[in-house]
């Protein structure tokens, strides 16, 4: 049996690799009042180029408030982006799925938290990161978070 290799997918998905900051906008959510902080990641390549790790910091007045740790895979057959998402709020991760839409790549998961919906719209070496939920309870889908990020390295 051949071992599975990265394929377009994958190199698709490394744009991501770097490191990123940005400012960032929190509406008022059940973790919080909202408001504005930066967001600092770094994205590596691992597994031999099977996926992408993510680590995630947010500031604000000074101080680092939350942290996050992502993993990227490219399902096999389907090609479609998987992201698991550990963070400082310690919920257990389910994986988020999507595909690209040109130059957006848009994930969609349902906890028993709600349903959410991410998007990655980038343009050169700049990208701007939206999470929209909707909660238990809300017929429509409300922004949660955004946050426009640039390249360091």
């Amino acid at each position: 049996m051949d071992l599975p290799r990265p394929g377009p997918a994958h190199a698709r998905l490394m744009r991501l690799a770097g490191r990123w900051s940005g400012e960032e906008q929190l509406s008022p959510s059940p973790w919080g009042p909202g408001g504005r902080a930066i967001g600092r990641s770094q994205c590596r390549p691992s597994l031999d180029g099977m996926a992408l790790i993510q680590d995630y910091e947010e500031e604000r007045d000074g101080q680092v408030v939350f942290r996050g740790h992502g993993v990227f895979l490219i399902e096999p057959g389907s090609q479609a982006v998987l992201w698991w998402w550990f963070d400082s709020m310690g919920f257990p991760p389910e994986p988020a799925r999507g595909d690209w839409d040109g130059e957006v790549l848009r994930l969609e998961k349902t906890t028993a938290r709600g349903q959410a919906r991410y998007r990655y719209e980038f343009d050169q070496d700049r990208y701007r990161f939206v999470i929209e939920n909707r909660f238990p309870g809300q017929d429509e889908f409300t922004e949660f978070m955004r946050g426009d990020y640039t390249r360091s390295t």
